[in-house]
């Protein structure tokens, strides 16, 4: 018979590990590596503080694993899109819509990048390839553009990396700057019709980028923030 005991003490040890990254994800967030504390992370998660050090070794070992749980939920994400059930415009904007909705409700991994980007990457780095698996969306925009392009209604030059870089960044700037745009333009960029209006326009900017010069965009028809 198996040990329920030693099984219900692995499951009870993985929860709470979960919990304490949650916690750390939050944290790190909002006060970086530096101004981050065990203390608030484990009074967040409900945990002893030494489980910590159990689980990760040291804050550094949590921030890491942080920094890997966010990157492998968004890929969790992109690979449940199903695009392949799409036309390739609809598949396009599906993709585009993805991008700005995971950025716009998870903003905690926008600031988690920003941070990083700031320190160089330098955590980053030392993650393993099985921890930090590339985009899934540059293969399917790939396999997308090939399927717009065969079928006459996006251009055949594309790159999609390039793509996905531009994408991104529409998506990213707005958000990770969304405080600083809304002084500067005295607009509340944090409201649902302003993300919706936004979100809008980067998928109708990029369809235009993509469209072959026969085809036209349906412009307008993307206010809603999910789908």
């Amino acid at each position: 018979m198996p040990d329920r005991g030693a099984a219900d003490g692995k499951g009870a040890a993985q929860a709470s590990r979960e919990r304490l990254i949650l916690a750390a994800k939050k944290e790190f967030a909002a006060k970086g590596l530096m101004g981050a504390r065990v203390d608030e992370i484990a009074r967040r998660a409900k945990a002893n503080k030494q489980l910590i050090y159990y689980h990760f070794g040291d804050k550094e070992g949590l921030y890491l694993a942080a920094l890997e749980d966010a990157y492998a939920d968004i890929r969790r994400r992109e690979r449940e899109l199903h695009l392949a059930d799409l036309d390739p415009v609809s598949a396009m904007e599906r993709l585009i819509g993805f991008s700005f909705n995971y950025v716009s409700e998870h903003r905690e991994f926008v600031q988690l990048l920003v941070n990083e980007n700031i320190r160089g990457a330098r955590y980053l780095r030392r993650a393993g390839p099985a921890k930090l698996e590339r985009s899934p969306l540059v293969e399917m925009m790939e396999t997308t553009l090939r399927r717009g392009a065969r079928s006459g209604v996006f251009r055949r030059d594309l790159d999609p990396v390039q793509l996905y870089i531009t994408i991104s960044g529409m998506c990213f700037f707005y958000v990770s700057n969304i405080h600083t745009l809304s002084v500067l333009f005295e607009r509340d960029l944090q409201s649902r019709e302003a993300l919706a209006e936004r979100r809008a326009h980067v998928i109708d900017f990029g369809l235009a980028a993509v469209l072959s010069h026969g085809a036209r965009p349906r412009i307008g028809r993307h206010c809603v923030l999910a789908r």
